[in-house]
């Protein structure tokens, strides 16, 4: 019997490699001869790199980039098991997670290191890079990234335009001509599920500038700045890209990254199930087990356990979701792929107490699923005894 497990994080305790560790021993507690294919998954976001480079058997790759507030930072990307394709989060360049609280200012914060982190992973030998745009300290529409990439970004004097979303109100003309020639023949996707567009109400300002920092007035001005930043790119790169859902992701970078590298927006999950050729190690499968931390009504919009439930439901094999807690509608998962799904806390307790003892509560809960999965294999097949 083959068994793959793909589960996601669960976020605030365990990793995806983790969990997945954790579903596999509690599946041979059960079934102690069963075959099992660990693939621990992602949607695009934190834990994406973890996830991908222990999938594949990858390797991690760290360098020095510039920070978003301008100071170096010490970042890394993932190299697959195919050595041609690498994984990149770009928090990990230009992340909040990098700006204490009191510093916060989209206004300055750059994603140039993401533009250098890009670099990096094609330099060591990366012709197909995926990457994850979600935790942004920025709000430059991908300005410090194309800096990085080589574009000039000019004032009317000629000089270029400093740091961040509130220096764009300068910028006068893009110049691409010094255009980073290892870009050439390179395939950028990035991982995005969201659909903001660049401006507006539902804009990267309007909808993600308070969280790093940005208070109404800032809001109107950075709003207007990237508006600035979408007609000269379509007028000196000839690409729209102001209205392209997703294009205001991670404060615009989803626009940058279409301008300056070509990059193609796509669902995080669907990126990740392809990347870990999930299809072929489901193909033949008896049972695929995920999860995460939590299900609902909206895991049904891009959530990691029903993307690898509907694929393996399409390939023929049942899929059970061991998720941390349950919340309203998520029965309706069960429309999109999951067969069954089981809560890992075995009696009531607090969210301190799930955290602390989840490791062992999701693998007791794989042991319990998979022998009620055996239960009713033996059934089916008239070996009851």
């Amino acid at each position: 019997m083959r068994v793959v497990v793909a589960p996601d994080k669960f976020k605030g305790s365990l990793t995806a490699p983790v969990a997945a560790k954790a579903i596999a021993r509690g599946v041979r507690n059960a079934l102690p001869g069963v075959q099992i294919d660990e693939v621990p998954m992602a949607d695009g976001g934190e834990g994406t790199v973890d996830a991908l480079v222990s999938a594949t058997q990858g390797r991690f790759h760290e360098v020095d980039v510039t920070g978003p507030l301008g100071e170096p930072v010490r970042a890394r990307f993932g190299m697959l098991g195919d050595a041609k394709t690498a994984v990149i989060e770009m928090a990990s360049a230009s992340g909040l997670v990098l700006v204490p609280r009191d510093r916060r200012d989209p206004s300055r914060t750059t994603t140039r290191g993401t533009g250098e982190l890009v670099l990096a992973a094609i330099s060591a030998g990366a012709r197909r890079l995926i990457i994850g745009i979600g935790g942004s300290a920025t709000n430059d529409g991908g300005a410090g990234f194309g800096q990085a990439l080589g574009y000039r970004l000019i004032d009317a004097k000629g000089e270029e335009i400093g740091p961040g979303g509130g220096d764009l109100a300068r910028l006068d003309r893009i110049d691409p001509s010094r255009r980073d020639p290892r870009l050439e023949g390179v395939e950028i996707a990035v991982a995005c599920d969201v659909d903001n567009p660049l401006c507006g109400p539902r804009g990267a300002s309007a909808i993600y500038g308070p969280q790093k920092g940005a208070d109404p007035a800032l809001i109107g001005r950075l709003d207007a700045n990237l508006g600035h930043l979408a007609r000269l790119v379509e007028r000196d790169l000839g690409q729209n890209v102001r209205d392209v859902p997703g294009a205001g992701a991670a404060g615009g970078l989803g626009a940058g990254m279409m301008a300056f590298a070509s990059g193609k927006l796509e669902p995080g999950v669907t990126l990740i199930l392809n990347a870990v050729n999930l299809a072929d190690r489901l193909e033949g499968a008896d049972l695929c087990l995920t999860g995460e931390g939590g299900l609902d009504g909206s895991s049904v919009y891009g959530k990691t356990p029903v993307g690898v439930g509907r694929l393996a439901r399409s390939l023929g094999c049942p899929a059970f979701a061991l998720v941390g807690s349950l919340g309203a509608g998520a029965e309706g998962v069960l429309d999109h792929g999951i067969d069954a799904y089981f809560s890992i806390c075995p009696a009531p307790c607090s969210l301190d107490e799930a955290i602390e003892h989840a490791e062992a509560f999701l693998e007791k809960t794989a042991e319990q699923a998979m022998r009620a999965f055996l239960a009713g294999r033996r059934v089916n097949l008239g070996t009851r005894p």
